[in-house]
């Protein structure tokens, strides 16, 4: 089985994944993976038996957070719009979450502000972090679909700490800026390595360890 394919095949058990643990959720949920060597994606709502093969250039309405996500950052390769409920409640407490976290500035990075789509996806994804709220929904990334899985997984788990914090009246403090850039650059190094491997048609190798 070739890339494509077994990328299309892997699509259902990832989409099964968040859905169970409730983090593609929301109207207008959606999961995409970037195909290597050509520039299509496979795409799919969530309520999707199975993802369409759809071209980034000519993407329709709904796919087009997914392709500007693809456009804009080589080296992306899955997108889930649509996420868990604490994720979503970020919306009603600025939106952004700091990085609180080590495990959160090692793979999801800092929080993009929130932004809206009009027309077209435009600079929707202009910085370097893996998640922003986007029309109201979180919009995650990952270089591979199971470091997508992970990056969801772990983008609930901060928001849920976070928002019950600040509904609290408890104070939040970022991680020291030492901390965050020592994480924040690694997980560069990670993202240019996938974006070679894209680059050569190929998917990126799976991060390891912290």
């Amino acid at each position: 089985m070739n890339i494509e394919a077994n990328l299309r095949a892997q699509w259902p058990a990832l989409r099964n994944r968040l859905q169970d643990k409730r983090l593609l959720q929301g109207q207008g949920a959606s999961l995409s993976l970037r195909i290597p060597g050509s520039y299509a994606m496979w795409f799919g709502r969530a309520t999707d038996a199975l993802p369409q093969r759809v071209p980034l250039r000519a993407a329709p309405p709904q796919a087009e957070v997914h392709a500007s996500a693809y456009v804009q950052r080589t080296d992306v390769g899955a997108v889930a719009v649509g996420g868990g409920a604490f994720g979503q409640c970020l919306g009603d407490f600025g939106g952004a979450m700091p990085q609180v976290f080590d495990e959160q500035a090692r793979h999801l990075g800092p929080m993009g502000s929130p932004r809206r789509v009009q027309g077209s996806a435009g600079a929707v994804w202009g910085g370097r972090g893996n998640v922003a709220l986007v029309d109201g929904l979180p919009v995650c990334l990952g270089m591979t679909a199971m470091r997508l899985a992970l990056n969801a997984e772990l983008f609930e788990k901060c928001a849920k700490a976070y928002v019950l914090a600040v509904a609290g009246g408890g104070r939040v403090r970022a991680l020291p800026w030492i901390v965050r850039m020592v994480a924040n650059r690694r997980l560069a190094k990670d993202e240019q390595r996938a974006a070679a491997r894209f680059l050569q048609g190929l998917l990126p190798e799976e991060s390891k360890g912290y």
